[in-house]
């Protein structure tokens, strides 16, 4: 895990952060119908690039995009296609990470395209809060189930279903670590957490069940269902008495 107490580093995180903040603020104005997700790809791994840092997903695993772009039903790791073409009343859940200095960020936002339906906004506006509720648990001597529990909590709320077959992680020298962020638990359990730890806090959550399919591809994650699922991530840095959001 990545635990940041020299000022110098954490200066080197933040400019990761600072960079993957403007390039969602890029991504952001080309979401739009008749755009597939291949073309949000090349031109995010062009402006990523351009910023003098590197796409962090690209070739991870053998994972083929820049991005990852997750359409309506799709919950995480939905692989960038000529064939996938945004429409009207789709929501578009679009994650990415950066590396940049030898420090990686990661982050993932749902936006939504023109017209969407009642349930969908209520999707997203849950999601959001429970990154929210979640970050706020992101602090100096709680437990990683405390973040974890805030999210479920909050999902609970809504009446929708945070999904369990992927977690939150640790952050920092390397896209994924130590700790596993849960979005489900009970308070009180898991890792005391460490001021200057690093996390990458991530809920899904879905409209129907929380149960998850992958799709032949290995990558793509669907609701079981067909029902629609958001997602909300940001990196942050654990404090005495908040979390810095950092992405």
């Amino acid at each position: 895990m990545t635990i940041l107490t020299n000022e110098k580093d954490i200066r080197k995180i933040r400019e990761s952060g600072e960079i993957l903040k403007k390039v969602f603020s890029f991504v952001e104005n080309k979401i739009m119908g008749g755009v597939s997700t291949l073309d949000l790809d090349i031109e995010v791994e062009k402006e990523i690039r351009r910023h003098g840092a590197e796409p962090a997903f690209k070739g991870y695993k053998g994972y083929p995009g820049s991005i990852c772009a997750s359409l309506n039903e799709v919950v995480v790791h939905g692989i960038p296609s000529a064939d996938i073409v945004i429409q009207d009343g789709d929501i578009v859940s679009i994650d990415i990470g950066v590396k940049k200095n030898g420090y990686f960020t990661d982050a993932a936002r749902t936006f939504s395209v023109g017209t969407i339906t009642e349930e969908a906004e209520r999707l997203i506006d849950c999601t959001k809060q429970c990154l929210t509720e979640g970050i706020k648990q992101a602090v100096t001597g709680n437990r990683v189930s405390d973040i974890s529990h805030a999210i479920q909590n909050v999902a609970e709320k809504f009446k929708f279903k945070e999904v369990r077959m992927f977690v939150g992680h640790g952050v920092g020298k390397a896209l994924h670590e130590p700790p596993e962020v849960p979005n489900w638990g009970q308070k009180g359990k898991g890792p005391v957490l460490q001021q200057g730890l690093v996390l990458a806090i991530e809920p899904m959550i879905n409209c129907g069940t929380r149960n998850v399919k992958i799709k032949p591809d290995g990558w793509t994650a669907v609701t079981a269902d067909g029902k629609f699922s958001a997602h909300f991530e940001d990196t942050v840095i654990v404090g005495n008495k908040e979390a810095e959001i950092i992405t």
